[in-house]
């Protein structure tokens, strides 16, 4: 037999799923004008956030295959390159809110790559170029030797692209995908033409330049979370309840370390009383959720 608790218990479970469900539902304007959102973009952007927000209704309604989308999908993307710092207008190519079905999804652009490079503050150069026909003149993939002649340009047509990077360390790494390797990459991992029917040059820079990053570049906390959520297949959660701090997920990739330091073993009056370990990892795990370390 239900007692009242337990029918209390289920009223609320259905108020609060009831809220939910409305809050979906709601067109992305009066969605993004609900208190949970403007303090979830206040408290990533702080005196941005109106303009960014009126930054994403722009972008929405200037894509009629965005307004095909379910809303919670575009807030969801927008939320995640607020969270790097990013713009979202399509134009200036940093990040970009792609149509896929009836869902949108976040894609980082190939600036946006350059910009949380840059961030990090472990890159003398970064760049990423076009290669048109009769700029090549040599390049070796295993020595990583490349030989170009931008003043020898023989048509407009681009035949490759070309990235690198410096350390500040004095580490480089130099790669080059020809056009034919750029589109069979494409045609095996894009779940979209959006992006690449709209811009194929810089879809493609973006390609290369991940590659070169993930598999050689120094990686901070934040470019491993763009390279994450920079996925076809990146699930689109729903924001409207609380969100979990931290995020799931991993990549593959060959990173390079800026210096290994070793961590001494404490000394014996460095170590905690007896009894009061659990308190200081209650501590740290507090601040971490908090964002503090």
């Amino acid at each position: 037999m239900a007692t009242n608790s337990s029918l209390k218990g289920k009223l609320t479970t259905t108020g609060k799923n009831a809220n939910q469900v409305q809050a979906s539902s709601l067109p992305l304007k009066d969605l993004l004008g609900t208190p949970t959102m403007k303090k979830k973009f206040e408290e990533l952007m702080n005196d941005r956030a109106p303009q960014y927000i009126t930054s994403i209704i722009n972008l929405y309604n200037s894509e009629t295959s965005l307004q095909k989308c379910e809303p919670m999908s575009v807030v969801s993307s927008a939320m995640v390159a607020a969270t790097l710092d990013l713009p979202v207008d399509k134009n200036l190519g940093y990040a970009w809110i792609v149509p896929y079905g009836n869902k949108a999804q976040f894609q980082l652009g190939y600036k946006g790559y350059i910009q949380l490079a840059l961030r990090s503050a472990q890159y003398r150069y970064i760049n990423v170029t076009p290669i048109h026909e009769g700029e090549l003149i040599k390049w070796n993939p295993l020595t990583e030797e490349i030989e170009i002649d931008f003043e020898a340009r023989a048509s407009d047509a681009v035949i490759g692209y070309a990235a690198y990077f410096e350390l500040l360390n004095g580490f480089r790494k130099t790669i080059y995908w020809t056009k034919e390797q750029v589109e069979k990459h494409r045609k095996k991992f894009s779940k979209s033409d959006f992006g690449w029917k709209n811009d194929w040059d810089a879809m493609a820079m973006k390609t290369v330049l991940k590659s070169l990053l993930s598999k050689w570049g120094i990686l901070s906390i934040e470019m491993q979370k763009a390279v994450v959520e920079d996925n076809d297949e990146r699930e689109i959660k729903d924001i409207t309840s609380e969100s979990q701090n931290g995020y799931n997920g991993a990549i593959e990739a060959e990173v390079v370390v800026a210096e290994d330091i070793p961590m001494d073993e404490p000394t014996p009056t460095e170590k905690q009383p007896e009894g009061k370990e659990d308190d200081e990892l209650d501590k740290v795990a507090e601040q971490f959720d908090k964002g503090l370390i």
